[in-house]
């Protein structure tokens, strides 16, 4: 049989290797939106293998798609970008690690509910890492962390948001992993829609966890390849995706 576009050789060779890139620094929002959507394009196309993006932004809020303006409490506080994923209002800053996937749906299943919950169960394999057990929660996304005290009211703290978007069977936008953000940062909105009493927001280092930056990454890596069963490689700068 002969094949005539790189996508139809991708599925008859079972899933490929996805590329895992780790951005130096901070990335605006603009520029890694606009990396994205080409990234995600060229997926879609088959002229570009499935990447995993790791990056930090300057502060800053995002508005999905189901973003109330009553949630933004501070205006003017960070900038605000309108955003097409899925979710609310959301916060990115220094010491958080964004990981944005472009990963091809049709190559597992089109399934987009299998998806997002292989995202969560990517997230909590990577807390685990660190002994710090994530769970998820019906009617609030994320991932959370019991910090309830023996005989103190019921708290909740979310330590990883989940915001994903698909266009043509691609993915793209992601994840957010709180390592070591400023958390009044997250003061200027509702997070994710989180108002009612015993929910917040946590990060790693809240948590009492002196964990780097790198040492997220890595179990970050670890993780995704178990929960998705590939293999993951580093073939070219990041540079490379911003020049696409």
């Amino acid at each position: 049989m002969s094949v005539d576009d790189p996508l139809t050789e991708r599925r008859l060779t079972g899933l490929p290797d996805v590329e895992w890139q780790v951005s130096p620094g901070q990335c605006d929002y603009e520029t890694a939106l606009h990396v994205m959507e080409q990234r995600a394009e060229a997926i879609a196309s088959g002229a570009a293998p499935e990447l995993v993006w790791l990056l930090e932004h300057p502060p800053l809020y995002t508005a999905g798609t189901s973003a109330r303006d009553g949630d933004l409490l501070l205006p003017g506080r960070f900038p605000v970008f309108k955003t097409g994923r899925g979710g609310q209002y959301t916060y990115h800053g220094p010491g958080q690690r964004v990981a944005y996937l472009m990963l091809d749906l049709r190559l597992r299943g089109r399934d987009l509910r299998a998806f997002v919950s292989q995202v969560e169960s990517w997230v909590i394999a990577a807390l685990e890492h660190f002994n710090v057990r994530g769970e998820v929660r019906d009617g609030r996304v994320g991932v959370w962390v019991d910090r309830t005290l023996p005989g103190g009211p019921a708290r909740e703290d979310k330590i990883a948001a989940i915001g994903l978007r698909v266009r043509r069977w691609v993915s793209f936008h992601g994840i957010s992993l709180n390592v070591e953000p400023d958390l009044a940062h997250f003061g200027g909105i509702v997070p994710c829609g989180i108002a009612a009493p015993g929910l917040g927001v946590t990060s790693l280092v809240d948590l009492g966890l002196p964990i780097t930056m790198d040492e997220a990454d890595a179990a970050l890596r670890q993780a995704f390849e178990a929960v998705f069963e590939v293999k993951t490689v580093s073939p070219a700068p990041i540079q490379a995706l911003i020049n696409l």
